[in-house]
């Protein structure tokens, strides 16, 4: 393999690696702030009822959201990496643009990623979880 070709494969490479530790983070930080959210919420006012244990709802949609974000980049690089991996060797531009492959056939958009499999397992537990401590509160 052509030296040209093979940096700029660990170039994107390098890209997918920060994006998949971004999204881990993110799962991270939105378990550990949903928790003291829901345990604020629980000291401060245990005979309000659910009122206060409904406020996680939105940190939890937007961390979904914003992993979801990061699995479309991841995505679109992905694609990025299969189409520089089978390009001849003297067309090699360095070029980390993902723009083609936000439209057409196989498009990758930020819905689908959202709406992925593991991203309603993962966020869909924590939003259950939300629900389930504001009902037995």
């Amino acid at each position: 393999m052509d030296e040209r070709k093979l940096k700029h494969l660990e170039l994107i490479q390098g890209v997918i690696n920060r994006l998949a530790g971004n999204s881990f983070l993110v799962k991270g930080w939105s378990v550990l702030l949903v928790s003291a959210l829901l345990t604020l919420a629980a000291r401060r006012q245990p005979d309000a009822g659910a009122g206060l244990l409904g406020i996680p709802f939105l940190p939890a949609l937007i961390f979904w959201g914003l992993d979801g974000y990061f699995l479309w980049q991841e995505r679109l690089y992905r694609a990025l990496y299969n189409q520089v991996r089978v390009q001849p060797e003297d067309s090699i531009d360095f070029s980390m643009g993902t723009e083609q492959f936000k439209t057409g056939f196989e498009a990758k958009t930020w819905p689908k990623a959202i709406f992925s499999v593991t991203l309603i397992l993962f966020h869909g537990a924590v939003l259950v979880a939300i629900l389930a401590v504001a009902y037995l509160s």
